[in-house]
């Protein structure tokens, strides 16, 4: 339970279209990821604000190793 307090906290961000697509994210699908997924949140949520922001939006993601964290963020952003 520590580790989902500790995720909400560092989605709170100073782009609000990313304070709610990370929190939805959280809500819905952070509880289901495994050892890596959980690994490639935490690299994603170490960039800029505006960094992830051109990573979610993107048809595709330069960094492979994001790719099925960065999917689901998608699917929360629609």
């Amino acid at each position: 339970m520590r580790e989902l307090e500790r995720a909400r906290w560092r989605c709170r961000r100073g782009l609000l279209e990313l304070d709610v697509i990370l929190q939805r994210f959280v809500d819905e699908h952070y509880a289901r990821l495994d050892e890596a997924e959980l690994r490639q949140f935490e690299t994603l949520l170490n960039l800029s604000d505006s960094d992830l922001w051109d990573m979610i939006v993107q048809k595709e993601a330069d960094d492979e190793s994001s790719q099925s964290v960065l999917r689901l963020l998608r699917t929360v952003r629609q």
